[in-house]
Order: structure tokens, then sequence, then C-alpha cells
């Protein structure tokens, strides 16, 4: 009995969070490695990119709402997404036509473009901050539980209860959704085989008729989805602030260079490593260690190895890791 109350804290505590945070993170780097691979830079404003599209959600979904529209048990956001995603692909549509065209045009190096991108950032977040304010919003209605403690806890006779929320279940299934057309596309449309061959060889890309416009339009759009998806789903999971994704960015670009920067399949591999080291770091063990160890041996202290607060330092010691150790990624993506 002990064993399986350890296994419930074990999944309620880590596996479920892990496996719905990583859902979030691979999403957001394949955005970033999408526009490494096609457009050859490092986009810093990614993160900041998933916080307007976040927030052009948000202020949809709060006009469906007064409009008495909603999804019953499910978020109403998943209504106002497309709005979400619209407003995510005008924006970097007209911040690429009128500022990486440019030095796309002068055949700049990669290093100034992610200056560029940087300065961006900055620009994208106060956007941000000045249209909804920098304070939390909590976007996430219907349904809170698709099973909750008490209710595991009578059901089963367990002492542990285990609690998924409804947007963990949703985060993942739609995760799977994006990731499994995103592939689709990639490898079966016309337009998803020249992005592959340009992100290949762009001068012979060129030379085989492909449009080079046409992918760099169609890969900004594909990049606002992912980073207003991922966006949103990390908003209903917890809540939204601006300045939190701009905090989310290291993860996010963590996760896209430990699975290889440039591989689409790295960066879902790298979202759940990143998840899971960070969610496995920073959680007090405690509980578990008291389920399965003899009660003379149980542990006085948390087990924990650091604080939440520093969550994000364990990206950035796995990210410097890979850099080190193994620059090209777990899937042997391009050299950073």
């Amino acid at each position: 009995m002990d064993v399986l109350n350890a296994l419930v804290a074990l999944a309620n505590f880590v596996l479920i969070p892990a496996v719905a945070y990583g859902s979030q993170l691979a999403l957001g780097a394949l955005g970033v490695t999408l526009v490494y691979g096609i457009l050859r830079f490092s986009n810093f404003a990614h993160g900041d990119t998933m916080a307007w599209g976040t927030m052009c959600t948000i202020l949809a979904t709060w006009g469906l709402q007064a409009a008495g529209i909603t999804l019953g048990p499910l978020p109403t956001a998943l209504l106002a997404l497309p709005a979400g995603i619209l407003g995510a692909a005008l924006l970097v549509l007209a911040t690429d036509r009128m500022v990486y065209r440019f030095y796309r045009a002068q055949k700049a190096k990669p290093v100034i473009l992610v200056i560029v991108s940087m300065g961006v950032m900055f620009i994208y977040n106060g956007l941000t901050r000045f249209v909804i304010g920098p304070d939390d919003q909590n976007f996430a209605d219907g349904e809170r539980f698709v099973i909750n403690a008490r209710d595991f806890r009578e059901m089963t006779g367990l002492a542990e209860g285990l609690a998924l929320r409804s947007t963990q279940v949703l985060t993942v299934v739609t995760a799977v959704l994006v990731v499994a057309l995103l592939f689709w596309f990639l490898t079966h449309t016309r337009t998803g085989k020249s992005m592959r061959a340009y992100a290949d060889n762009e001068d012979l890309a060129l030379l085989s008729g492909i449009n080079p416009e046409r992918v760099v339009l169609v890969t900004w759009i594909i990049v606002a989805a992912l980073a207003t998806v991922a966006g949103v789903l990390y908003g209903l999971d917890k809540s939204f602030k601006p300045f939190t994704y701009f905090q989310l960015l290291l993860p996010v670009f963590a996760a896209a260079i430990v699975g290889g920067l440039g591989s689409p399949l790295g960066a879902i591999a790298g979202g759940f490593v990143i998840a899971f080291s960070e969610v496995g770091l920073t959680y007090a063990w405690k509980k578990v260690a008291t389920y399965l160890l003899p009660e003379s041996l149980a542990p006085e202290g948390l087990l924990q190895l650091m604080g939440t607060d520093y969550k994000f330092a364990v990206s950035f010691v796995i990210l410097v890791i890979v850099l080190l150790f193994r620059p090209t990624g777990l899937f042997r993506g391009k050299s950073v």
C-alpha cells in the first residue's frame, strides 16, 4: 500500500506536472528550432512572441465571455486561440518586413540577427505590458479538475490523493495534435518540403525554383502559431504574466539546444529533458521517501536539492553542459 501511495505522490507532483510542462516547452522549442533551421538565427524574441500571442488570446477570451460565449467544461481560450495566432502572426510578419528582411538582404552574420532579435524582444515585452499590464491574468475557465484528490482517495482507499487538472490533459492532447500536424505538413505538403529543402541547402533550393519569400512567410506563420499555442497552454496551466514569458525563454532555448538546435525531434525530446530535470531537482522528495523507507529511516529534511526559485538555474546548467560536451545536442542538430 505504501508503494502505491509513493507512486501516486510521484505521479501527482513530478510525472504529471513534468509531462505537461515538457509539452509546453517542446512546442516553444519547436518554434525556436524552425527559425534557427530555416531562417538561420537564434530568435531571442520568441518568449515575448509567446506572451503577445497569449495576450491576444486573453483579450479575445474576455470578448467571448462578455458576449456569453463559452465552451462549457473546456476553457473559452480554445475558441479564442485563432485570434491569438492571427495577432502573433501579424506582429512577427510586420517585424520581419520592417527589421529582419533588411538584414537578410545584407547577408548579415547570424550574430547580428541575434542582437537585433534581442532588441525586438524588449520592444515586444514593452508592448505586451503596455496593452495588458504587468500583473497576473487568470483566464482559465470551465472544469478545473478531471480527477480531484478527494474523489481519488474515496475510489481507491489510498492515503495519497491524485489531482489531475483539466489544463494538464488539454496541454498533452493539444501538443500531440499540433506536433502530428506539423510533421505531416513538413513531410507531405509541397510547401513543407520546400521549407525543408531551403533549410538543408539555401542555394540549391533557390536554383530549384523555390520562392524564398514564401518560405519565410510560411515559417513565421507556423512559428507564431506554435508560440501562441505554447504560451496559451502555459498560461492556462499556470497563469499569464508578461515577465514570466521573458524568463521562459531560457528553458525553451535550453530544450532546443539540448535536443539539437535545428532538429524538430530534438526540440520535443529536449523539452521533456528540461521539464523532468527542473521538476525533479526542485521537488521535495520527503513524502515519497517516507512511504518507501522504514519508519526508522524516514528523512527529517525535505530531501529537496534546490528551491523552486532556482528552477531556471537547472536549465542554465544543463545548457552549459550540453554546449561544452555535445554542442550538436542529442539529435545532432546544427552546432551552436
